[in-house]
């Protein structure tokens, strides 16, 4: 019997072919499973591997962001250092240098110019002669004074003679009287009374003689004393015939030459012409208005740099003089300042600058001008603490300079400031302090 026949047979073979088949789809179920679970490990050993990824991208990238956000708030400040310094406010003015005396020299008395010693550009010492005038006139008078002083003394001699005869006399006389009155008032009768008398008489007469001789003789000497101030009068105006120098100086016009009849320069009618004009050369005064704002720190005696820029060079000042008053119509103050000129270097009408130290401190604690902040009426300045954070702080300025400001409370000595850009900075950020030197405007200096 084949198998065929067998199942041909079989009633119950049906029942046994599905049972078959129901096996058969059991065990291809299970394979599915055991497939589809592998490739759900692969999928989420693979969901691990990104989240993984991710985690690790976004770690690295809040790292960045944190250093980036660190880097951002921590930046490089430049700084310097509260230091002390000599501050002082200054005044810059500009005027043109002046002799310090310039006059115009006249004749005191008329005359010829017969010597003529100075010229354009002469320099000449305090009392050196620069003319000499032919004045013959005065010359004679000297003559005629002369004569009359001789005159006068030959009457005080005779005068003098007069008085000592007069005493002489006197003398013997006196004694004479002197002697009789005692006689008579010792020993009565022996002298008589009309003796005495007539001795008494001659006595009188001449103690008056010794009077008149001493005036005469007082009279004689007054004459003598005029005749000779008379002589002194005359050769003082005689003098005037050598025009001299008031000053030491340089002649910088001349107006008469040899010759030149010189009128006296003392009478208001007269049109006289002067000699020569002379300006003292080693001294210059610098007239300078200085404003009404800083007239309260003018003072006797400040020191002044005084820059000529034709001649490139600063010459040293101080003020020595003012007028104590403001004007209405410029409100300032007439203010002179004395420049010496010893090597003769300044010559007139040179433009000049002064430069005046109007308030001086010394050693005083001070930050550069760019330090400082200015909002509405505080100041304030960013100071780096120790631990390298910043801190807006107000302070109080002083003085205050083109460089530097004066700082009387807010900071001390040693402390750092920020200088470069502020914008930006926050109370409280942290920063790099950087030390860098600041940069000063420099004047052109002088040789």
């Amino acid at each position: 019997m084949t198998a065929e026949g067998e199942f041909a047979g079989d009633s119950g073979a049906p029942e046994k072919r599905g049972i078959q088949n129901l096996v058969n789809g059991f065990s291809n179920f299970r394979v599915g499973i055991r497939e589809q679970a592998g490739r759900f490990k692969l999928l989420l050993s693979a969901l691990a591997a990104i989240a993984v990824l991710l985690a690790f991208a976004f770690s690295g990238c809040s790292a960045g962001s944190n250093a980036k956000a660190n880097a951002e708030q921590e930046v490089t400040v430049g700084v310097t250092k509260v230091v002390k310094k000599t501050l002082g406010r200054q005044l810059t003015l500009s005027s043109e240098l002046v002799p310090f005396q310039e006059i115009d020299v006249y004749a005191k008395e008329s005359g010829y110019i017969r010597k003529l010693n100075v010229d354009y550009g002469t320099h000449v010492k305090a009392g050196q002669v620069m003319a000499v005038l032919e004045i013959p006139e005065l010359e004679a008078q000297l003559q005629e004074d002369q004569a009359e002083i001789k005159n006068a003394g030959n009457q005080v001699t005779r005068a003098e003679h007069e008085l000592a005869r007069y005493q002489a006399q006197y003398k013997a006389l006196h004694l004479e009287y002197t002697r009789l009155n005692q006689v008579f008032e010792s020993q009565p009768g022996i002298v008589a009374q009309q003796e005495v008398d007539d001795a008494q008489g001659k006595d009188l007469a001449a103690a008056s003689q010794v009077e008149a001789g001493q005036a005469a003789l007082d009279a004689a000497q007054s004459q003598l004393s005029v005749a000779k101030a008379k002589l002194v009068r005359d050769q003082s105006l005689f003098d005037y015939s050598r025009i001299t120098a008031p000053f030491p100086g340089v002649v910088t016009e001349r107006y008469a030459n040899l010759g030149t009849l010189m009128q006296g320069g003392t009478g208001s009618s007269t049109q006289a012409m002067p000699l020569v004009r002379l300006s003292e050369d080693d001294l210059f005064r610098l007239v300078i208005p200085v404003p009404e704002a800083y007239v309260r720190y003018i003072k006797i005696g400040d020191p002044v740099s005084v820059r000529v820029p034709s001649l490139n060079q600063t010459f040293p000042g101080k003020v020595a003089r003012f007028s104590v008053d403001v004007r209405a119509d410029t409100r300032t103050m007439h203010t002179e300042v004395d420049v010496p000129n010893p090597n003769r270097v300044l010559l007139p009408g040179l433009y000049a600058e002064a430069q005046l130290e109007l308030d001086r401190k010394e050693n005083i604690p001070s930050v550069p001008i760019q330090a400082l902040s200015h909002k509405d009426d505080k100041t304030s300045v960013w100071v780096v603490a120790p631990d390298g954070t910043l801190e807006d702080r107000p302070v109080t300025v002083g003085i205050e300079t083109s460089r530097d400001a004066e700082i009387t409370s807010g900071l001390s000595e040693g402390e750092q400031v920020v200088v470069s850009d502020r914008s930006g900075l926050k109370a409280g950020q942290r920063v790099r302090p950087q030390t860098v030197a600041v940069l000063e405007y420099q004047e052109g200096t002088s040789q």
